[in-house]
């Protein structure tokens, strides 16, 4: 299954686990989430191990149990916040500054090992999402079998994708309307 990609990167990180299985399973899954990724995290992370991949999964439990409460407009668990707090603390964000022979230029960089460097970027990106007053429009899928999360842009939206969800519903339903008895 191709992860669902397109929706804040928090959202799409807890989006790798749907009901068919963990998206992120190996150190190469991860390469590969990543690279859908490209646009938001165009930082070189380099070779992952399984411990970074472990500091990934941390951050995705982390995000969906305090995302589920916030969603809901419920005080997120204590030790889901704290946890994603440590993970962004771990690889602290340093804008460093440099000439480009016209102008300051300031990049964002994070120090440390590859797996915290991603993990706290990660947690940052739910720190994002679970600070801004839209997570309470964030939905899950309408689709029975689906676990999905999405922030619809228009209001009645019901699918986390047209595409996946949507058609297979509206045709399980033509189906039903015209089967014969």
């Amino acid at each position: 299954m191709t992860p669902f990609t397109g929706e804040p990167l928090a959202l799409d990180l807890v989006n790798t686990r749907p009901v068919t299985g963990d998206l992120l399973a190996t150190p190469g899954d991860l390469r590969a989430w990543l690279e859908l990724q490209s646009d938001r995290l165009p930082e070189e992370f380099g070779e992952f191990t399984d411990a970074d991949l472990a500091a990934v999964h941390a951050v995705r439990e982390h995000t969906a149990r305090a995302l589920e409460h916030a969603r809901h407009g419920r005080r997120p668990p204590e030790a889901a916040l704290r946890a994603l707090n440590e993970a962004q603390r771990a690889a602290p964000a340093v804008s460093e500054l440099a000439w480009d022979g016209s102008a300051v230029t300031a990049t964002r960089r994070r120090a440390g090992p590859v797996g915290r460097r991603l993990a706290a970027r990660l947690a940052e990106a739910a720190a994002e999402l679970l600070s801004d007053p839209a997570v309470t429009r964030v939905r899950g899928c309408a689709a029975d079998d689906c676990v999905m999360l999405f922030l619809p842009a228009h209001p009645r939206r019901r699918w986390c994708s047209p595409a996946r969800c949507g058609n297979r519903v509206r045709v399980a339903r033509h189906y039903r309307r015209h089967r014969p008895d």
